[in-house]
């Protein structure tokens, strides 16, 4: 399966252990593949170093997860240009990575990609939902 995870995913993977961190490493070191674009790399970046999420964790562990994130995800170029979330654009991208890059699922918990449910036969799933997916298979 080819997943997307939202940048909200990958900062709550990247700041403490539980679902997001277990869903990360489950794709990461498995046979899914994660689909990720240079645009979503960037905004995690800028994210993480955010002071609030710096309180959490310093630049080692950043440095880490972005090695890891880089290594092991599937890079996209985005072409796409359409525009779905009136509410948030800036969630347009994930929605754009996931059809450029022939996904099938986009994790995020973003209540405006949520409510999409399914987008262009993408389902859009929270982290326990995908967790559970990968769990039969």
């Amino acid at each position: 399966m080819k997943i997307v995870l939202d940048t909200n995913v990958l900062i709550s993977a990247l700041i403490k252990a539980g679902s997001p961190r277990e869903l990360f490493f489950k794709i990461t070191g498995g046979k899914n593949s994660l689909i990720s674009s240079k645009n979503i790399i960037e905004e995690f970046v800028e994210v993480s170093n955010d002071p609030k999420i710096r309180q959490y964790v310093g630049e080692e562990e950043v440095v880490e997860f972005l090695r890891v994130l880089s290594k092991s995800a599937k890079l996209v170029r985005i072409r796409s240009h359409f525009k779905v979330i009136k509410e948030d654009p800036e969630d347009d991208i994930i929605l754009r990575t996931a059809v450029d890059g022939k996904a099938d699922f986009i994790v995020s918990g973003d209540k405006h990609l949520l409510s999409l449910g399914n987008f262009r036969g993408k389902q859009v799933v929270t982290i326990t939902r995908m967790l559970q997916i990968l769990s039969k298979y």
